[in-house]
C-alpha cells in the first residue's frame, strides 16, 4: 500500500502568484514614471488585467504582451500605451516573475539537496503557471526530476479536495517545522546561569529553580506517526491538599534562528520568535493515592505527585495524555490538547 513519509520541515517560502502581481506593480511603477498614466488607479487597473489573463498564459515567448486598462482615448504612445490597452515587452513581463521564481527554485534546491527527487509537484494556482513550470524544468530537469502538475481539462475542486484528503490519511511521518517545547523549571546551576539570578524561584522542596525552554522536539525532527514523547512532571505542596489541582502547561513553537534557551524575557515577556502553540490541561484528581510525603533540602515537610505527560501526532495531530504510577501499576488518563495555531 502507498504510504507517504515527509523528510525534511517544510520551507513555507512566501512566493505566491500575488507576489508576481507585485513585482509587475514594480515594474509598471518604474516604466510610468514620467507618464500621466502612472498613477495608483491606472496601475491597479493594468496588474488587475495582468492577473486575469496575461499572468496565467505567459510563457516566456511572448514577444509582447497587451493589457486592457481604460478607454479608446487613452494614449501615451511614448510608453507604449494605445487606446488603453499598454503593450510589455516579454523581458519586463518576466522581470516581474524573477524575484518569486527566485525564491521558489531556492527552496526546492535546498529542500532536495542530497537527495534523489523522482517528482517535483506543482499544486495550487501559480503552481499552474507556463512560466513557472518551464523555468523549473530547465533547472530540475537536468538533475533527472520530473516536474509535474494538474491540466486544467482534468482539475475539479471536489476532485482535488478528495485526493488531498486521501493522501494526508497516507502519510506515516512529518518533519517538525519549528521547535516545539514548554516553559520548564529546571534546578538553578550557578556555573550556567549565574547571570540570570533575578528568574530564579525557591520550590516547596526549597529547590531553587530557573525556568528555560525545555524543546520536546527539535526543528526537521522527522516525526513517524507510533512517535512519542514522554516528559517527567511533578507537582508539591506545602501542606496537605484537599484537592490537587488540574495540570497545565503551554506548548511554544520557537520560530526564530538558531537556538534559545528562554520563553520570556527579563520582564516576563515571550521573546521574538516564540509563540504559543497549544496549551494542555488535565484532571489530576486520579493521582491522589500516588502523592507521597517528603522531605526537603531543609528538612521541611511536603507533599509531592509526580507524573508523565505522554505527546504523540496521530494523523499529524498533536495528541496527549497522563501516565502516572498507581502502586506499580501504570495508569493513564486524558489530557485536553487546546489549539492555538495550526502545525
Amino acid at each position: 500500500p502507498l504510504s507517504l513519509e515527509e523528510v525534511c520541515e517544510s520551507e513555507c517560502v512566501q512566493a505566491g502568484g500575488v507576489f508576481v502581481d507585485r513585482g509587475l506593480q514594480t515594474v509598471l511603477e518604474q516604466k510610468l514614471k514620467d507618464s500621466d498614466f502612472g498613477d495608483p488607479e491606472s496601475i491597479v487597473e493594468m496588474v488587475r488585467s495582468f492577473e486575469k489573463k496575461t499572468k496565467r498564459i505567459f510563457d516566456g515567448t511572448q514577444t509582447t504582451n497587451i493589457l486592457d486598462f481604460g478607454g479608446s482615448r487613452d494614449n501615451d504612445r511614448a510608453h507604449g500605451i494605445l487606446k488603453g490597452k499598454i503593450t510589455l515587452s516579454k523581458e519586463e513581463v518576466g522581470r516581474s516573475f524573477d524575484d518569486v521564481i527566485a525564491r521558489v527554485m531556492e527552496s526546492c534546491l535546498k529542500l532536495l539537496h542530497g537527495r534523489k527527487i523522482k517528482h517535483l509537484l506543482l499544486v495550487g494556482g501559480f503552481g499552474e503557471s507556463p512560466f513557472l513550470r518551464k523555468r523549473l524544468i530547465e533547472m530540475f530537469g537536468r538533475l533527472g526530476t520530473e516536474v509535474v502538475t494538474v491540466e486544467e481539462p482534468s482539475k475539479k475542486a471536489a476532485a482535488e479536495g478528495a485526493a488531498i484528503w486521501y493522501s494526508k490519511q497516507l502519510v506515516r511521518a512529518r518533519a517538525a517545522r519549528y521547535s516545539f517545547g514548554i516553559h520548564s523549571g529546571i534546578r538553578y546551576q550557578w556555573e550556567k546561569h549565574r547571570g540570570d539570578l533575578d528568574r530564579c524561584y525557591t520550590d516547596a522542596a526549597g529547590v531553587k529553580r530557573i525556568r528555560v525552554f525545555e524543546v520536546l522536539i527539535k526543528k526537521g525532527a522527522v516525526l513517524s506517526n507510533d512517535w512519542e514523547k514522554v516528559s517527567d512532571h511533578h507537582r508539591s505542596y506545602q501542606s496537605f491538599p484537599s484537592d490537587l489541582g488540574e495540570f497545565s502547561t503551554t506548548i511554544y513553537a520557537w520560530e526564530g534562528q538558531g537556538e534559545t534557551k528562554w520563553v520570556v524575557d527579563a520582564n516576563n515577556q515571550v521573546i521574538p520568535g516564540m509563540r504559543k502553540f497549544c496549551s494542555l490541561k488535565a484532571d489530576l484528581s486520579r493521582l491522589r493515592s500516588s502523592l507521597r510525603e517528603q522531605r526537603g533540602e531543609n528538612g521541611q515537610r511536603y507533599w509531592r505527585v509526580q507524573y508523565h505527560v505522554v505527546l504523540t501526532f496521530g494523523r499529524s495531530n498533536l495528541q496527549a495524555r497522563l501516565r502516572w504510577d498507581e502502586n506499580g501499576v501504570r495508569k493513564e488518563g486524558p489530557i485536553t490538547v487546546l489549539p492555538t495555531t495550526a502545525y
